[in-house]
């Protein structure tokens, strides 16, 4: 999940090499925390943040395939 994150991220952005995915384990679900540069931040969330909907719902569709639960957070 973490190279998919990755690779989403990375084609939306002007500064690929400030894509940063950290992975968080929990009990019940992983954690995937996205960190890009802070001129690309509104590249990532998109207008009403119909990206960043639209990165978790192809994120949370491959997690349940596999039978796990995703999150996604975006960071500052």
């Amino acid at each position: 999940m973490r190279e998919l994150v990755e690779f989403l991220a990375k084609s939306l952005v002007d500064n690929p090499d400030q894509v940063k995915v950290n992975e968080v384990e929990g009990e019940r679900s992983v954690v995937l925390e996205l960190t890009v540069a802070p001129e690309d931040m509104g590249k990532v969330i998109g207008k009403q943040g119909r990206i960043a909907k639209a990165i978790r719902t192809v994120v949370k569709a491959a997690a349940a395939r596999q039978g796990k639960k995703v999150v996604v957070e975006i960071l500052q």
